[in-house]
């Protein structure tokens, strides 16, 4: 596709974006569209500048942006490549356990439910899609060093995930995000997330071995792929007694 360079900024119209910008949509569109995998190496920025007839330099500036969003990854002397939660680094990448001593944790997943639902309109609205619609909604523990530390329940839209299932789910060790991807080619690329303090009921107490009405932190999540499309909500009990939920604001 050719983009001109607009030839007077003075008095930009509302609709105008910058040239990188305009580079970056086309490059997360051949995200979207699965041109380039998760994983895979994306072209030089020598063959994306010929391609889109640009300079390198604006290449370099849409690309240093969307590695800034975490979708794509620069190694240094192998090139740019498409960011991907297979990689044993990133399989955590939204976990964000830390222990009161520091240090992120990496929790072990333990299933404990995967069955069909129907959309409540809450769900719905939030996964923009249409009340009554088929769900797989799964349960699971989040373990350290064999402590509950975290109980979660995961709706999708059966739709986005057909097959999904507790084997599956078993054969990925419980590790949704890259099961996502490995199996649906669904990415996550970003979540929204609300949390507020809560008393634990009955079946939270028991499965996190905590006392009933034990405080928790309730962390309530919608994860988003490629161009801003809802595909999962989440909401996790975390026991918070000797660990935190942390976050980094940037």
């Amino acid at each position: 596709m050719l983009i001109k360079e607009p030839m007077n900024n003075a008095n930009p119209s509302p609709a105008f974006r910058p040239l990188y910008q305009q580079i970056k949509i086309l490059i997360t569109q051949s995200l979207i569209s699965g041109e380039w995998r998760p994983g895979e190496a994306i072209p030089s920025e020598i063959e994306l500048a010929s391609r889109y007839h640009v300079s390198q330099g604006t290449v370099r500036k849409a690309i240093s942006e969307l590695a800034d969003e975490n979708l794509l990854i620069r190694h240094q002397g192998k090139g740019t490549f498409v960011a991907s939660h297979t990689e044993e680094r990133r399989q955590f990448h939204f976990v964000r356990i830390t222990s009161d001593k520091g240090g992120m944790i990496y929790p072990e997943g333990e299933l404990l439910d995967c069955r069909r639902g129907k959309a409540d309109s809450a769900t719905a609205k939030l996964l923009e899609i249409n009340t009554g619609a088929s769900l797989v909604v799964i349960k699971r523990l989040l373990n350290v060093s064999a402590k509950p530390v975290l109980l979660e329940e995961v709706r999708v839209a059966a739709a986005l995930f057909k097959g999904l299932n507790a084997e599956v789910i078993n054969q990925h060790e419980c590790k949704m995000y890259s099961m996502f991807e490995s199996e649906f080619s669904i990415r996550i690329t970003q979540v929204v997330e609300q949390i507020k303090a809560v008393a634990a009921n009955g079946e939270a107490a028991k499965l996190l071995k905590v006392n009933p009405s034990a405080p928790l932190l309730c962390i309530e999540r919608v994860a988003y792929t490629y161009g801003d499309k809802p595909v999962e909500w989440r909401k996790s009990l975390c026991n918070s007694k000797e660990h935190y939920y942390m976050n980094k604001i940037v």
